[in-house]
């Protein structure tokens, strides 16, 4: 009987774990840095001097901030507002609740937001 109990747990679990594989969906890949446009190519530069500390740019997992793949691709950033080039100038320009303020010159912003959008 205690047998029986184990196996039908194991089912149970092994349905569950197939549910959830199952449920999860897989985000869009970033573009291969050999496409990039020269502004991106500047972009990965300021990323990586500004905010390679804090987000990962090729997975969702925090750092000491969120993963930023696909944040251009998604309904919403970690915050909940939707991922436009205004939001995100504000967020990097201003900071956000641990996210210190940046300071960038409107040529850094701009080539960063096109960089973010090959995430």
């Amino acid at each position: 009987m205690r047998i029986h109990s184990i196996a039908a747990r194991i089912a149970l679990l092994a349905g569950a774990t197939t549910m959830a594989v199952a449920g999860c969906r897989s985000l869009p890949p970033s573009k291969p840095e050999a496409l990039w446009t020269v502004e991106e190519g500047r972009g990965a530069v300021v990323y990586r001097q500004k905010c390679a500390k804090c987000h990962r740019p090729n997975d969702t997992r925090p750092l000491n901030g969120p993963g930023l793949q696909a944040i251009t691709k998604e309904k919403a950033m970690p915050s909940g507002t939707p991922p436009s080039d205004e939001r995100m100038t504000y967020v990097i320009l201003h900071g956000r609740n641990m996210m210190p303020a940046t300071q960038l010159t409107d040529d850094q912003l701009s080539d960063l937001l096109a960089y973010l959008h090959t995430l």
